[in-house]
């Protein structure tokens, strides 16, 4: 089965002084037919202004992942170094037990993101927290793990930890990137019991026979493998995560 969610049908909410975008329900943004799927809690996106400053906190047992559009961005978590964060790059916050304090300042150009909330599988432990510069572009235009709770994903079991290794959720599941041509397309599979949710980042494609456009949003349920097709050159971001 799929629902699509148009761009100009998603929730807003408000945090400070930013507008976030939400493709399911979050912070003051309540609607029941519009509840998190599965192990995914949030998608939202938003801009901050050159200087301004997005705020969050307390949270604990879920792993918040802040992928950049544009701009730059320095995170201030408590208890953490500041991570400088770059157009096309990542940063993973996993919670843990807990913080008391999230922020990400914008830089003097501003900064557009998009922000995945995925719950734990297990809570507690010590919160972490990792960042990515922007992840090499594959050369077929296919989907780029770049974060996942699946131990044969897992980074630290390679014998070197190459460039465009993916971060580690605390989640079994996967956040994947594609940069795909128009005219081409690109495969995913998965297993049974899995949800997935396709987002349009950039530019137009079709999944499923469905036209979709930057900002549109695609759930799959009870489908173990999705191919999307670019007819324009678009940016996609899929994530995989439990039922």
């Amino acid at each position: 089965m799929i629902t699509i969610r148009r761009a100009d049908s998603l929730g807003l909410a408000h945090s400070n002084t930013l507008t976030l975008r939400c493709h399911f329900a979050f912070a003051d943004y309540q609607t029941p037919q519009d509840e998190h799927e599965g192990r995914l809690r949030a998608i939202n996106l938003g801009t901050i202004p050159s200087q301004g400053c997005y705020q969050l906190g307390p949270e604990a047992n879920v792993d918040i992942i802040t992928w950049l559009r544009s701009g730059s961005l320095r995170t201030g978590v408590e208890g953490f170094p500041a991570e400088a964060i770059h157009s096309g790059g990542l940063h993973l916050l996993s919670t843990g037990a807990g913080v008391h304090g999230l922020a990400w300042q914008a830089g003097a150009n501003g900064a557009s993101f998009i922000q995945f909330w995925l719950l734990a599988d297990t809570e507690g432990g010590e919160p972490t927290q990792e960042a990515r510069e922007a992840f090499p572009k594959l050369e077929d235009g296919g989907f780029r793990i770049v974060a996942s709770g699946f131990p044969e994903d897992d980074p630290e079991e390679m014998e070197v930890i190459a460039d465009g290794a993916p971060v580690t959720l605390r989640a079994l599941s996967r956040v994947l990137h594609a940069d795909i041509p128009a005219g081409e397309g690109a495969a995913y599979q998965t297993m049974q019991g899995r949800d997935l949710y396709v987002l349009v980042v950039r530019g137009g494609i079709t999944i499923c026979g469905m036209s979709l456009s930057e900002g549109d949003g695609a759930m799959l349920t009870q489908m173990e493998r999705v191919v999307v097709m670019a007819t324009q050159d678009a940016v996609v971001i899929l994530t995989d995560v439990a039922s």
